[in-house]
């Protein structure tokens, strides 16, 4: 039998023509290992990882951001061989962070936790290049939860841009911004052509130029196309109507099979839209009235063998997106 009780599942539909977000991990190796630790400081990294490492660097990276993360967490796989990214990845997936950045720019080690965070859900990664080999590399497979800071200067992506962006926007309330036009503090801009900026963007990078006089990261994307921003709310709605409803059933003594007792489960699921709403996440109609509906079956509309089983199916809720404004206004529909 699976560990939750609720399983929320949604699906992202364009048209046609209170679980926190934002906890950065930083996975690298070390010799002997290190296990996850969470830091709030840079001094405290120091303690375990010298200055001139890796690890310090992409710790440093984040906590130099104006909107910096309260905690950066990392973890090391023994440098001396036998177990490497996966290996640790894997032992780590079920603690309690949202974005990973690794120290490494190898191909073959981003495209192995890629692939990992793909079949996993739940978790976001952010990767850095200097090569165009390994955007189309990435491209290949149109990542939904990978995104790539794309620099042509290896001194600039030595700094660590892709947890840099972390650092700034990752711990950002979820609805409240766009991952576009983000200045990222020690990273220095891309002096890149049109064409070259538009190269990238059609291999699913992201680059960090100068615009209006400010430098400020471009399009927010993840490899497929999709926004960062998109794919965080939909994960924040999932995630907290679970959490939810899960709470509804841990904290009462029962919730009766009975209409009165559905009431109270769909009350849950509207709380977090509500919530969302006012985040930023869900749009509004013309008359400033949030852009969701929920659909939840009476008791004689569930299917007896289920009511037997105590098992309720078939509730759904939809919801539009608010977006954001890039180029044009930007809206699409989530729907279960």
């Amino acid at each position: 039998m699976p560990l939750e009780d609720v399983t929320v599942t949604i699906d992202l539909v364009k048209p046609a023509g209170l679980i926190g977000f934002g906890k950065p991990l930083i996975l690298t190796s070390a010799t002997g290992g290190k296990p996850y630790k969470l830091y709030y400081e840079l001094t405290g990294v120091e303690v375990d990882y010298a200055k001139s490492s890796e690890a310090y660097k992409a710790a440093a990276a984040q906590f130099a951001q104006k909107n910096k993360p309260e905690s950066v967490a990392i973890a090391a796989f023994d440098s001396a061989g036998g177990t490497g990214y996966l290996e640790l990845l894997e032992s780590v997936y079920g603690r309690d962070w949202y974005f990973v950045t690794i120290t490494s720019t190898a191909v073959e080690d981003i495209l192995e936790v890629a692939n990992y965070i793909e079949a996993n859900k739940r978790k976001m990664f952010a990767a850095r290049a200097a090569d165009m080999a390994t955007l189309e590399a990435l491209k290949l497979n149109d990542y939904e939860r990978t995104f790539v800071l794309y620099h042509t200067d290896t001194a600039e992506v030595a700094k660590y841009p892709d947890a840099a962006w972390v650092g700034e926007a990752g711990s950002r309330l979820v609805g409240e911004i766009t991952w576009k036009f983000k200045t990222l503090t020690g990273i220095l801009p891309d002096e890149l052509t049109l064409t070259e900026l538009m190269e990238i963007h059609s291999n699913g990078g992201n680059a960090y130029l100068t615009k209006a006089g400010k430098n400020v990261t471009s399009e927010g994307m993840v490899v497929s196309g999709e926004y960062i921003d998109v794919i965080m709310a939909k994960d924040w709605v999932e995630f907290n109507v679970e959490h939810s409803i899960q709470t509804l059933l841990n904290d009462s003594p029962k919730v009766p099979f009975t209409n009165s007792g559905i009431a109270q489960l769909e009350a849950a699921t509207i709380n977090v839209l509500k919530i969302g709403f006012n985040q930023g996440i869900i749009a509004a109609d013309g008359d400033g009235l949030p852009l969701y509906s929920t659909d939840f079956p009476t008791r004689d509309e569930v299917p007896a063998s289920d009511r037997a089983a105590r098992k309720y199916s078939g509730a759904s809720f939809t919801f539009e997106l608010a977006g954001a404004v890039h180029q044009a206004a930007i809206t699409g529909t989530i729907t279960v």
